[in-house]
């Protein structure tokens, strides 16, 4: 019997953004992989799923793999999942996805929510052509050229960012970025889900004069 490994992408803030397919993998999964067990265990809950929880942390993702094969090679349905969104997306995962891709099991996408998708979607960008560059790095000149490499592509660039450091980033990136359009989608499908538009110049005035609460999904026009 050969294993399974199903990457479901969970909700990235309203519970009710799962699957229908989510839902049964995650009933009849012999095994839900979690980022974290509490937050996954609190959506397992909430749709009334109780089964089996096995800790994936992005900082132990590696040395945790071989006892995940070892129930793949058992014939076990596992079910990926991280804190929010998709699996491997600036999230652990990918090495699992790997080396369970590599080692001959099954590996089965279970689409759904994804904060740069969603973002993209409402953001009134060309999404036709986008460059994704995860977070960007945190120091000014590994961020500068970073950035300056992906503008050259002359597509909609989108990046994750913490609130307690977007109004940095974008200072940072203000002078390579200039009049482009800048979008940063807050809080996206919560209560308090704010789409803020401008140049990076003035998002970056405005978050410094309002920190923003919750992860920022940013987006610049081509």
């Amino acid at each position: 019997m050969t294993g399974v490994l199903a990457v479901v992408a969970t909700p990235i803030g309203n519970l009710d953004d799962i699957t229908l397919r989510a839902l049964r993998v995650l009933r009849e999964c012999d095994c839900v992989v979690a980022e974290d067990t509490r937050r996954t265990r609190a959506l397992l809950t909430a749709h009334g799923i109780a089964r089996p929880l096995a800790s994936l942390p992005s900082h132990d993702e590696r040395r945790r793999v071989p006892q995940l094969l070892a129930r793949l090679d058992r014939g076990e349905t596992l079910a990926l999942c991280t804190d929010a969104g998709t699996p491997a997306l600036s999230d652990p995962g990918a090495a699992l996805v790997r080396s369970a891709r590599d080692a001959g099991y099954t590996v089965t996408p279970v689409p759904g929510p994804s904060a740069l998708t969603a973002a993209l979607s409402a953001a009134g960008l060309r999404g036709d052509s986008f460059c994704f560059l995860g977070f960007l790095p945190r120091t000014p000149g590994k961020l500068r050229r970073v950035l300056d490499h992906a503008l050259a592509a002359h597509v909609t660039l989108a990046f994750f960012e913490s609130p307690l450091r977007v109004a940095r980033t974008l200072q940072l990136a203000s002078s390579l970025l200039g009049e482009r359009e800048v979008v940063v989608a807050r809080e996206v499908t919560k209560v308090h889900e704010t789409f803020h538009v401008g140049t990076a110049s003035e998002l970056a005035s405005e978050f410094a004069a309002h920190p923003p609460r919750g992860e920022c999904t940013v987006l610049v026009s081509a």
